[in-house]
Order: C-alpha cells, then structure tokens, then sequence
C-alpha cells in the first residue's frame, strides 16, 4: 500500500492528525491546506483555504490524492463532501445535509426528538421577548445557545437575572455572533460530568475512539466565556464502567441510523458532547469532525493506521471492530493568545518549544502560528499552541504537560492551570 493523504485545517488538530498519518504504514506523502509552521515540518503545505472548496478538490485530483481527512467543520458545513463526491474524489467526512448535525443545533434537537436520543429540554427562541417566556417556561439555570456555527464560543450559561440580561444583550442588541443566532436554543442546564466521545461511522457500522474530556471555559474551576477549548485528557476516567455501551445503544447507533432513514448517509467522525447526568448520558452538542482538542489527547494514544481507516469509512467499508490504543494517559494544555477567545493579540515571538520537546513524554502542536517576513515563529491566533504530556497515569501526563508549558515563552501567553484537576479529585475521592 502506497498512499497520499491530504489533510484540510491549520490549526492543533490537524497538526495532531498530520502526527498520526506520519506513523500510519504504507503513507509516503501527506499534504496540507493550509497548514501551519509545525505541520510544514511532516507535510506539503499547499496555499489554498480550507474553505476554497473549488480549489482544494482541484489539488487533491492535481495531486493524485487517495483520501482527503477535514479538520474544521466550516468545509464540511459549506459542503465539501458533496464536491468530492462529484468529482469522484475520496474525502473523509460527511455530505452537507449529514453535516447540519452540527451547522444547525436547532436540527440536532429536533433530530434527537424525532429518534428518541436523550438531550436537554430546550425551545428554539428568535427574539428577546421569545427568550424570556423560554427561560420563565424551563426555569434558571438555562443555556444560550447559536443555532449556526460560532467557533465553538456561540453558548452561554444564565444562571441569574443578571446573567439573562447580558446573554439578551450578547445575542439580541449586539449580535456577536451574527447570522448564526437568527434562531438561539433556549436549553435546560445539565448537571454532571462532561464527556468527549468521537466514533468513526462508514454510514452504518460504527467504531468508538478512546474518550476524553475536554475543558471549554476559559478560566480555572469551569469560569469565564466558552472557548474552542483550553484543554483535554485521554482516557476520560469520569465514565463509570458499561456506559461507553450504553453510549453506543442510546446515543451513536440510533444517532448513524436515523440519518440513514432520513436520507442523510454519515461517514466520517461524529463527535457526541455528552453530560453524563443522574439520568444517564445526554447529548449537549453533535459535531461531525474530530474535536480540538480532543484529537490532540486521543491520537497520541492511537496504534492504528488512520489513513486506511480513513478510506474505508470513506468507502462505506469499515469492517474494523475496535481500535488499538496505547495504556497510557495524555493530556493537553493549551497555550492561549493575550485577548482571548475575544480579540487575541498577534504578532508576539515564541520561543522554547524546541526545549519543551526535549523533555521526555512532550509534544508541542501547533494552531494559531507564523513565520514572519525575518523567519521568526509569530503567534496569529487565539489558540497559539497545544502541549502534550504522556504519561503511565493521568498524573504523569499532566506533570509532562505543565513540564512543556513552562519552557515556552510568549508575551501574553496563558493557559488555564486546572486542566485534569477535576477528574483527580473525583478519583481521589472514589479511591478514598
């Protein structure tokens, strides 16, 4: 087996993807559009937009591409599964109409109301006034969420009247986020653990990842505004035995065979945001791509060869009944731009990752980074860098984490401290 992978994406998680390929057999050439200075470092970097649908499909044919793997989930919302598919060209991901999973919450409710999934009681609000009558109706706390896609940043917990006026005034008065709160989800809030759990689909078979548990507030102790994500751990350690089943029974399947009956076939990665409630798991949130940073947690613990498991859910032909994964612990940290996730600072000089990937058990991904018109690694994004740490325990993961963290240096840099602080503790206190 001879293959040329193209990767779509620039950020932590393609960076981790590129990773995986590199150690995936048979793979002797890996492409990126666009990529970023650590990816350039393990694959062609092409300068085509991830969101240039046209132009991607035609270098994937130009390049004599055997699958094309989609990061971010605005490529596969514009429908870049279905421009592949006319071309006759092989993508993994799915079909425009599949992906309204995660371009519209509003359908992803709808869609878990019409096949019995469990998710929180919500109502779908378009004004002010609306608003309130669904926050009279459920009772606080409630969630704000965006019907359309907001970077991941497009929710907000309302927890008083205070919060309720500002979470109006965000979606109603100042419009942060656009067209995309044309509708907004007015949505019980859940209490329990939050957990990561991605399946790889070939449009009826389905095969689970290894779980991870991700931290999407920018502060310590689950405060401030929600990110793309500030960290994540592998494995979650917070699902209690036999729920990874029932995840698959409840949630997953009726999830692939739904889609199937309406007409909408899922290939690709669905990712399920569950909040492992005292009612059992429900859904938060779907996306159809592999999760950031998540991916970063997870796939350094991956010991199969993601390039034909690729191809093969790409080809309706996924016959693998499990995947292999490392016994070890990862976690991820991410090192964030001064601003952020609202207006983050650019331009600032990195230094030290090359120390930080000297250290045993380190690996440093790159996200929102540059090379500037001298050569000199720049940040340009909200997210700078994710910083890995391996472990034999969730411990030993965290230490070589913060390990790395602490060699790199940026004016402006930050990252949450608390990242798998949570899930110790609840070790702790289930073992004590």
């Amino acid at each position: 087996m001879s293959m040329r992978v193209l990767v779509i994406g620039s950020g932590g998680r393609e960076h981790a993807i590129v990773h995986a390929l590199r150690r995936s057999s048979g793979v002797n050439a890996v492409f990126a559009a666009p990529g970023n200075p650590g990816i350039a470092h393990a694959a062609d970097c092409l300068p085509v937009s991830a969101d240039d649908l046209p132009g991607v499909a035609e270098a994937a044919a130009d390049l004599k591409v055997d699958v094309t793997i989609v990061g971010p989930e605005l490529p596969l919302a514009l429908g870049i599964g279905d421009e592949f598919a006319r071309r006759g060209l092989r993508l993994f991901g799915p079909r425009r109409d599949a992906a309204m999973l995660e371009s519209s919450k509003v359908f992803a409710k709808e869609f878990c109301r019409r096949h019995g999934i469990p998710t929180a009681e919500s109502r779908c609000v378009r004004t002010q006034d609306e608003a309130r009558s669904a926050v009279r109706e459920l009772g606080l706390p409630v969630v704000f969420k965006a019907d359309g896609l907001a970077a991941g940043k497009g929710v907000l917990i309302v927890r008083d009247d205070q919060d309720l006026e500002g979470a109006l005034d965000v979606f109603f008065v100042l419009r942060r986020f656009g067209d995309a709160a044309d509708r907004v989800l007015v949505e019980e809030c859940l209490e329990g653990d939050e957990v990561s759990y991605m399946v790889i689909s070939d449009g009826t078979r389905v095969v689970p990842m290894a779980t991870s548990h991700d931290y999407k507030r920018a502060h310590e102790n689950g405060e401030g505004p929600n990110t793309g994500g500030m960290g994540a751990h592998s494995p979650a350690l917070v699902i209690p035995p036999g729920t990874s089943r029932l995840i698959l029974d409840t949630v997953v399947r009726p999830t692939i065979s739904g889609m199937e009956a309406e007409g909408r076939e899922y290939r690709g990665v669905l990712y399920v945001g569950l909040m492992m409630t005292a009612d059992g798991p429900k859904v938060l949130e779907f996306n159809c791509r592999l999760g950031d940073p998540e991916t970063q947690a997870t796939f350094l613990r991956l010991d199969d060869n993601f390039a034909k498991l690729a191809c093969d859910a790409a080809d309706g032909a996924l016959h693998t009944p499990s995947l292999h994964w490392r016994k070890e612990a990862v976690a991820c940290v991410v090192l964030a731009a001064e601003g952020y996730p609202g207006s983050p600072r650019k331009g600032d000089e990195i230094t030290g990752i090359d120390e930080a990937l000297a250290l045993s058990g380190v690996t440093v991904y790159h996200a929102g980074t540059r090379r500037d018109d001298d050569g000199r690694l720049i940040t340009s994004g909200g997210r700078v860098l994710s910083v890995c740490g391996r472990g034999a325990s969730l411990n030993e993961a965290l230490d070589a984490a913060y390990s790395g963290v602490a060699k790199i240096h940026y004016d402006g840099k930050w990252c949450r401290s608390d990242i798998g602080r949570d899930t110790l503790t609840k070790l702790g206190a289930e073992n004590g």
